[in-house]
């Protein structure tokens, strides 16, 4: 009788101490500055919203919070560098549903697992895409946009932030339920996309509410149509892409969330989430982004698991539908376009 009492004894002060430790961790985190790894260019919706929620992070842990930008290689040199990083917290991925969910679809190898070798820590935000053309443009709707596109058989432009990407996703989707070919045109710099859209030197392209504001502002680009099921209310005049003449049932949206190297302690994760949410719902927080369109999310880490999975599911079936160029000879050598 006292071996058992004995033992239950230690599995009570065993768990205690456990709970304990937990709370101490969580309690001492951070201690040193904490870096957030973007696989996107400075500028970007991503890259706005991670350093507004880096300030407000700084001032609450009193470490610095540094934005490190590493574009390029469609999000490879980002998840590779975090991957490798000290599975601590202190190196976080700033990631897309592209990278974490459409990436797996498109490349036959990857040089990470966005499950195996990242724990979901918290989901920032999300945005639809607007149809964007230079200012200047003839087109007045998308249907001005798809039968022109049908007219030029096949040479009608559309830019993308590279192959992959959710702007690239959404051409092959409009190509393919409109039964029009168009010639998609990959940009290492979004910028410089959204560039040659506004010079007409790229026809058209799908840009995000996240990043496209300033050029629509300052009358460089016009909107065509919102790909969402509604209206946006920051954009009350703009269509959607049903009622501008596309597809009924067209949606493009992109979600960005935070992730860890995989082993990050629990408790320490659940300090970073509970901290994001806390950031994302801050006044002046929520009222610098949402007048960009953008939709905060803060949210727990199960739903963004459950983002990545039930979008997983969806891209797979949109990658086998749509007209990616050569799906069917998909990457094994990261970088390479299709």
């Amino acid at each position: 009788m006292k071996t058992m009492r004995t033992r239950v004894g230690l599995v009570v002060a065993l768990i205690a101490a456990a709970v304990a430790s937990n709370a101490a961790m969580a309690q001492a985190f951070p201690d040193k500055p904490v870096k957030l790894v973007l696989p996107f260019p400075v500028g970007g919706g991503a890259d706005i919203v991670s350093r507004v929620v880096a300030e407000k992070l700084q001032s609450w842990w009193g470490q610095p919070v540094i934005v490190d930008n590493k574009p390029g290689a469609s999000g490879f040199i980002a998840a590779e560098a975090v991957k490798r990083a000290s599975p601590d917290g202190y190196t976080l991925f700033v990631a897309d549903a592209a990278i974490m969910a459409l990436s797996p679809h498109l490349y036959k190898r990857l040089p990470y697992d966005p499950v195996k070798d990242f724990d979901a820590i918290a989901p920032m935000y999300s945005t639809h895409f607007f149809v964007t053309v230079p200012v200047n443009s003839p087109l007045k709707n998308v249907s001005d946009l798809i039968a022109t596109a049908k007219a030029k058989k096949g040479s009608m432009t559309y830019a993308s932030s590279g192959v992959g990407s959710h702007m690239h996703l959404g051409g092959a989707m409009l190509d393919t339920m409109t039964n029009t070919p168009m010639t998609h045109v990959p940009y290492k710099e979004l910028s410089l996309a959204f560039q040659d859209v506004s010079r007409g030197d790229v026809d058209w392209a799908f840009g995000s509410g996240a990043t496209t504001p300033p050029m629509y502002q300052a009358k460089k680009i016009k909107y065509l149509a919102i790909a969402a099921p509604q209206r946006n209310p920051s954009y009350p005049e703009i269509p959607t892409m049903g009622e501008a003449g596309g597809p009924s049932d067209f949606e493009l949206r992109v979600w960005v969330g935070l992730f860890a190297p995989h082993g990050t302690p629990q408790p320490v994760i659940q300090k970073i989430n509970a901290d994001m949410a806390r950031a994302l719902r801050e006044p002046d927080v929520v009222q610098r982004l949402t007048s960009l369109g953008i939709q905060l999310w803060p949210g727990t880490t199960d739903e963004l698991k459950k983002a990545i999975a039930g979008d997983s599911q969806t891209f797979k079936v949109v990658v086998e539908k749509s007209r990616f160029p050569s799906t069917d000879r998909r990457f094994c050598v990261p970088g390479v376009p299709i």
